[in-house]
């Protein structure tokens, strides 16, 4: 069985998310801010970051977004990605690595402003230039989805519950409903999924 540790409102979420519309058991072991996690996870997530998954044969790994794309190779039938030959896969990849490069590094130079500076006297610059390049992604996420009804193809595939949790993890509450009318069509779009709904209960995450 898969082992995942994760934690309430983390990039853990859509890694649930798969798992739970693929049908796919697996262990939750929830990870706790400020106590030592157990052996295991630090040796698979030298980091302390979550999600980090240890897999049924043996072997971990860790990136949301790898795990996501692993999950909808290994179980096809839940169609959680356009197929390898399918016209949407391209698309999916790109939007995919886009949200996890891009736009998830962003989001994480607010919340982890500390991180990223020696200067004290600078962690509000970190904050605001976050904010600037994350809301530069959503305008460009955005004028993507003009036109069509999901990121990658014409079903939802786990791209746009990633974009879900990224648009719900933007420091200015409902700044992405009101500015970028597509994502949150999209997000809109997921948000009654009952597999969605009720993993939101324990993350969250609106």
């Amino acid at each position: 069985m898969y082992r995942l540790y994760t934690r309430a409102g983390s990039g853990g979420f859509v890694v649930e998310a798969a798992f739970e519309l693929a049908g796919v058991p697996f262990e939750r072991i929830e990870v706790i801010k400020g106590a030592e996690p157990a052996a295991e996870f630090r040796t698979i997530s030298p980091l302390g970051q979550v999600p980090a998954l240890v897999l049924p044969e043996g072997g971990a790994m860790t990136e949301s977004a790898a795990m996501c794309q692993l999950i909808a190779e290994r179980h096809p039938y839940a169609r959680l990605a356009p197929a390898v030959d399918a016209p949407g896969r391209a698309d999916f990849l790109r939007w995919l690595t886009f949200l996890s490069s891009v736009m998830y590094p962003a989001l994480l130079r607010y919340f982890y402003a500390q991180r990223y500076t020696t200067d004290a006297q600078g962690i509000e610059a970190v904050k605001v230039a976050a904010i600037a390049e994350s809301d530069r992604g959503f305008g460009v996420l955005d004028k993507a989805l003009e036109g069509r009804d999901w990121l990658a193809g014409k079903r939802m595939s786990v791209a746009d519950i990633y974009l879900l949790m990224l648009a719900h993890w933007h420091p200015e509450a409902g700044k992405v409903a009101a500015t970028w009318a597509n994502i949150e069509r999209v997000c809109a779009a997921q948000r009654d999924i009952p597999v969605i709904r009720d993993l939101n209960a324990s993350h969250e995450m609106w």
